[in-house]
């Protein structure tokens, strides 16, 4: 195998799933994170699908369930806590046989990071600032820490990705923005807890969605229509913004804004999806979010990361060295796929936070409607089920675990 290097940016879940399935084929990742450590807090997601069996395949099934969720409900209130729309979460179980899970994102992010962070090497609190490709290898330049040479750089390192920047140019180029902002943030203690039900309020063009964690803790969601132009990058004119936005809001509003006081982690940015012509460069490769982000209101962008991650390593081993050929190969087995979830979650986005009064009416209509089984699955079959068929990969390693220990440096 002549291609047998690779520099991963990104430990989110993209990249430790590549690092995963690269070792298995024989490959020598390494990872590189800006962050000084693993992310934590964040949002949840919904885990189903092609995600959950690679995730299965890499032994993680059962530490999903344990850390996960098994929501039972959504429920839509009004102003005075009222349940005014809901339904079951047993359809989309039925759906998936079962294998349908919400989860931290950051709790799946650990979960992938700790199956390769004693084989892979980790540099953590440094990112790439520059590529440069050489005939048989690339060049990379780091923040902190100089040069290095690998035969190949993929960019796993999301929405905001540095090395698509690099390699392709800048985001306003790729991106589409779907006309709403997110933000998310957890406190402790809060009360009233609603165990496995996700609480949702909203008036036109916002939205506020309460959710009950462990360890006697609760997530907040905003979702709210915004303009296209910038957003504050401050925490705190972005708890300002959310202030403003929800100063009307009823229900538990005032209460949820107060907590925003105590927090000093929020997640806040706009809901945007990456649109490109293709996924590789050369020697660059760019993975999940940095090269097809659905957008965070999908709730598929991780199940996506971790399919596109297991294909690419999948044909990289296939290919023997021939990175060309397995890139060509990754894109045109994967693009139809993120296509159609691409156009799915769009139409779905105006859902969370519809901008007028009749929308918000027509929406709880349709949430309604999903307390009838059947209706349920006539609608959102098709969003739920996945229909890509997975190659068959043989791994060149069965001895994964039994690799020696790699530092994780800083």
């Amino acid at each position: 195998m002549k291609t047998k290097t690779l520099l991963i940016s990104g430990a989110g879940i993209a990249g430790p799933t590549l690092a995963f399935w690269l070792r298995m084929g024989g490959f020598e990742p390494t990872l590189i994170e800006r962050a000084p450590a693993l992310r934590s807090g964040g949002y949840v997601i919904d885990f189903w699908g092609l995600g959950y069996d690679i995730a299965e395949r890499a032994g993680l099934a059962g530490d999903i369930d344990r850390v996960g969720y098994h929501m039972r409900e959504l429920r839509v209130v009004d102003d005075r806590g009222g349940r005014v729309a809901g339904f079951g979460t047993k359809v989309f179980r039925e759906l998936t046989g079962g294998r349908y899970v919400t989860l931290g994102r950051s709790d799946l992010s650990r979960l992938l990071f700790e199956k390769v962070n004693r084989t892979t090497e980790t540099i953590f609190g440094n990112e790439i600032v520059g590529l440069e490709e050489r005939g048989d290898h690339v060049r990379v330049q780091l923040k902190h820490g100089g040069d290095r040479q690998y035969d190949l750089v993929v960019g796993a390192d999301g929405l905001h990705s540095q090395v698509r920047k690099l390699a392709f140019g800048p985001q306003c180029r790729f991106e589409k923005k779907l006309g709403y902002v997110v933000a998310a943030f957890e406190v402790q203690g809060y009360r009233p807890r609603d165990d496995d039900v996700y609480v949702m309020y909203a008036q036109p063009g916002r939205m506020l969605g309460r959710f009950t964690l462990h360890d006697d803790r609760t997530l907040f969601l905003f979702v709210f229509s915004a303009d296209c132009g910038s957003l504050p990058a401050g925490l705190d004119q972005q708890k300002d913004l959310l202030r403003t936005r929800y100063a009307e809001g009823k229900w538990e509003c005032p209460r949820i804004l107060d907590e925003l006081n105590h927090t000093h982690e929020l997640y806040f940015d706009s809901v945007s999806q990456i649109r490109m012509d293709r996924w590789s460069k050369g020697r660059v490769a760019l993975l999940g979010d940095a090269a097809f982000c659905v957008s965070l209101l999908a709730g598929q962008g991780s199940a996506l990361a971790i399919t596109s991650a297991y294909v690419l390593a999948g044909e990289l081993s296939r290919a023997d060295g021939r990175y060309e050929e397995a890139f060509g190969k990754y894109e045109a087995l994967l693009r139809p796929y993120i296509g159609n979830k691409q156009r799915g979650a769009e139409r779905f986005a105006a859902a969370f936070a519809p901008r007028t009064r009749w929308g918000l009416w027509f929406r709880n209509q349709v949430i309604r409607a999903f307390a009838i089984p059947e209706l349920a699955k006539l609608v959102v079959g098709n969003e739920i089920i996945d229909r890509l068929q997975l190659p068959d990969y043989r791994w060149r390693s069965g001895e994964y675990a039994m690799e020696a220990a790699l530092p994780v440096k800083e």
